[in-house]
């Protein structure tokens, strides 16, 4: 019995030997890396990219720069068109015309006298006839005695030179372009009142107002 256990003991021996002897391997550069509590694989994570906010920034910047572009435009095209000037031809401004006073010694003239001083319509006439200023129709009071205001009266645009040069022998009276007298048949009628400066008003007595 001892035999065998001997035996046995010198196959283990045997089987040992035959086995190869493990050897550590040789260090390398991984071997000096510090050591970390982590274990296994870790992965980076990287950060969202903004796309909104490059987009929203290049619509801003592409409406900048084309509201810049139009308002140059329009401020280059008015330099340019004044600088060109403008193909509509420009109507020259009419000046009005000035009628200058030319006396008509064939015109037929009315004389109305409003001044209040009877017969001096007459007085008047004989002024005109004797001067040669107008054909005297005939003479006779006014619808009113109380006229303020003397003046030459004249129905169309024609008449208003031979209005004028009346006017002003009479004393420089107002002239008014009126229908109100075309039933006397005249082109002037001359109506007197009260301001009547011209010949024969060193005879004019305006009466004084009636007492109320």
């Amino acid at each position: 019995m001892a035999e065998g256990h001997e035996t046995r003991a010198a196959a283990r021996r045997a089987r040992a030997m035959a086995q190869p002897q493990r050897t550590s391997p040789p260090s390398d550069r991984f071997d000096d890396v510090a050591r970390s509590g982590r274990v296994g694989a870790h992965r980076v994570i990287g950060k969202p990219r903004r796309f909104w906010i490059y987009l929203v920034s290049a619509l801003v910047a592409t409406a900048i720069l084309t509201g810049a572009g139009v308002i140059a435009l329009q401020v280059t095209g008015a330099n340019l068109q004044n600088m060109g000037g403008s193909d509509t031809p420009t109507e020259p401004t009419k000046k009005p015309v000035t009628v200058k006073p030319a006396l008509d010694p064939t015109a037929p003239v009315v004389v109305l006298n409003g001044t209040g001083m009877d017969g001096f319509e007459s007085i008047v006439d004989g002024a005109i006839t004797q001067n040669g200023w107008g054909q005297i129709l005939f003479s006779a009071p006014a619808a009113s005695s109380d006229v303020q205001i003397s003046a030459v009266f004249y129905s169309t645009p024609e008449d208003e030179a031979a209005a004028l040069g009346l006017a002003k022998e009479l004393g420089g009276v107002s002239t008014f372009q009126s229908s109100d007298y075309d039933e006397y048949g005249a082109r002037l009628i001359v109506l007197l009142g009260a301001d009547y400066a011209g010949p024969g008003s060193d005879q004019l007595v305006v009466p004084e107002p009636a007492a109320q």
